[in-house]
């Protein structure tokens, strides 16, 4: 079975966002070995965050990231500015990763600051959600949802419609 990780940073601290993507974690179990990594989110004082103290708090982020992360893994990395994907298109990565041989795969969130430039390095893809600009825990509880719908698309279910 595929082993896909979510790994973010910042825990969830809204219980609607929480128990939807609690839904979505149950039914994945269905299709692949689901697991999110939450990781601390480094502290960045908001009244006086300067740019090196934002490059900073990136960099630490984004030793715990690349340190979470299974040896081979495929690492997605949702930034602004990758690629607009479907659901179709998100599946068929899906299931190229899982013909591959090699098809552990994770997804990246970062803080409200983003992801450091060493992780969009080290990422295979970078996946935009778009161009509207929504709070991280929904980012989480709508990539959690597109997962799921990639795997009934795979599996040839109604889900998609």
């Amino acid at each position: 079975m595929q082993n896909i990780d979510l790994i973010c940073i910042g825990k969830l601290s809204t219980s609607f966002y929480a128990s939807g993507v609690a839904e979505y974690q149950k039914r994945l179990a269905a299709f692949c070995n689901f697991r999110i990594i939450e990781l601390p989110e480094a502290t960045v004082d908001e009244r006086h965050a300067g740019d090196a103290q934002i490059a900073r708090a990136l960099d630490k982020e984004a030793k715990a990231i690349l340190g979470s992360l299974r040896k081979g893994e495929y690492l997605a990395a949702l930034c602004i500015e990758g690629k607009q994907i479907s659901s179709e298109e998100l599946a068929k990565m899906i299931a190229d990763r899982a013909m591959s041989g090699s098809g552990d795969m994770a997804f990246v969130i970062g803080s409200s600051h983003g992801l450091a430039d060493s992780v969009k390095r080290a990422a295979q893809a970078r996946i935009s959600m778009g161009r509207i600009t929504m709070p991280h825990q929904m980012a989480r509880l709508v990539l959690t949802e597109q997962l799921y719908r990639a795997f009934s698309i795979n599996a040839g279910m109604k889900y998609h419609k």
